[in-house]
């Protein structure tokens, strides 16, 4: 039977009302989708220990900033994955956040040799990015939308050299000559060209300059050359499993130069300060605790009482109440402050411009200062830190097997610069390692 034309039009307004109501309901809804952060980051393989660190930190940030309401009334998702520690896999993954995943900011990559692929992506698509460790990115692409957590500032590579040879200058009786010892990859040559440069300033007198292939497992011959130049300087540039067997093989063959150390960049990793092993790439348990006596190494960020910055200390507990569960370095500090700060960085950015848009976040990153868990920063033209604050430090009177030691920054004083000193040098390198 057929329905009546007055009941089918009732019907009808009622079911329009019925979907207008729906649609209605379902606006706040969409206005409280979360704002998307992407970021690549090496979560397996090599570069694995940084790359947990720096997303346990990211994800922190996340739940503070969320706990506070958001940004822009929308909670934050991150959005991550991992790059196998394969700089061939970054552009792929960075084509699928912005693409595929359509996130709303970017953060990452985390290296050098995994940011630059990533560049030419980032370019593309005209976003704005956070590095966290990569060094000299913008040399070549001068991409105003680009930045970087690493404190290098204006020095750029030279950074990492830059208080290591000023200290060398210092000494009585100054050293002369130095030797200088790289992995043939992008970080570890990048920090020796720096090294070139600064030690031309003071002097000094280049008499070894060799690169090794990373895939470099066997120090012993590499030490023994450096060995043989007989240098009174020795400076190194060199990954996390070549640091553990460069330090092995000075050991073995008694290298003793009256300074030792520089860009090594595996000492900042707190399983690696405190003993040598099980490592994936160098399965071998060998405590290298009292071995480290005596390096004088660059470092980003050291526990200090100097350094201690507004939310710093409260972070730091929280994440290694977190470490053992997610298997991550105990300590954290040389990439966990820097993880964090990065995110409030952006938090900043977006909160004052009341925007999302890459351009108007850049624009304001280039002319704002930002408060952080690692101090006052602001960026330069190239996105770097507009101040460099490269910490050089001494591994002093380490004991084995004893993870304590470093919660302090007693065992590994900050010696450069002079407005953050924690402990003096000492010199040279043998009188350090001596009991």
């Amino acid at each position: 039977m057929a329905m009546p034309r007055k009941e089918r039009t009732a019907r009808g307004a009622l079911a329009l009302l019925a979907a207008a109501l729906l649609w209605l309901a379902g606006t706040p809804a969409q206005a409280a989708d979360p704002i998307k952060v992407g970021v690549g980051l090496a979560l397996t393989g090599a570069g694995a220990p940084a790359g947990k660190m720096l997303l346990a930190a990211i994800e922190l940030w996340r739940d503070d900033i969320n706990a506070k309401g958001g940004l822009l009334g929308r909670p934050v998702e991150v959005v991550h994955y991992d790059d196998q520690s394969a700089p061939s896999n970054v552009p792929g993954l960075y084509t699928k956040l912005i693409s595929v995943d359509k996130v709303d900011l970017l953060l990452g990559p985390y290296a050098t040799n995994f940011t630059a692929p990533a560049m030419p992506t980032i370019i593309q698509n005209k976003k704005m990015t956070i590095s966290f460790t990569a060094i000299g990115i913008n040399r070549e692409y001068k991409y105003p939308k680009y930045f970087s957590m690493v404190p290098v500032g204006p020095d750029g590579v030279r950074a990492f050299s830059k208080g290591f040879f000023e200290l060398a200058a210092a000494q009585n009786p100054k050293p002369k000559t130095v030797a200088i010892l790289a992995a043939d990859a992008e970080f570890a040559r990048s920090a020796a060209d720096g090294a070139k440069e600064e030690m031309k300033k003071h002097g000094f007198k280049l008499v070894y300059d060799q690169s090794y292939p990373p895939s470099t497992t066997d120090f012993s011959a590499v030490v023994r050359a450096v060995q043989a130049a007989n240098a009174d300087i020795v400076f190194v540039g060199a990954y996390p499993p070549d640091n553990v067997g460069i330090v092995r093989a000075a050991n073995e063959v008694g290298l003793k130069p009256k300074m030792f150390g520089g860009a090594m960049i595996g000492m900042l990793s707190t399983p690696i300060k405190v003993q040598l092993g099980p490592l994936t790439i160098t399965p071998i348990k060998v405590q290298l605790g009292p071995l480290t006596n005596g390096l004088v190494i660059g470092e980003s960020f050291v526990p200090s009482p100097k350094p201690q910055f507004a939310g710093l200390s409260e972070l730091m507990t929280r994440y290694q109440a977190e470490a053992p569960k997610l298997k991550t370095d105990p300590l954290g500090y040389s990439f966990v402050p820097f993880g964090y700060a990065a995110g409030q960085v952006l938090a900043q950015a977006v909160t004052e411009t009341k925007s999302l848009d890459h351009d108007k976040l850049a624009a304001y990153m280039h002319s704002h200062s930002f408060k952080t868990v690692v101090g006052e920063i602001s960026f330069g033209a190239d996105g770097e830190w507009a101040k460099a604050r490269q910490f050089m430090t001494q591994f002093q009177n380490v004991e084995p097997n004893n993870l304590d030691q470093f919660k302090t920054g007693a065992k590994q004083p900050i010696l450069w610069p002079p407005e953050y000193k924690s402990g003096n040098m000492i010199y040279p390198y043998e009188k350090a390692r001596q009991k």
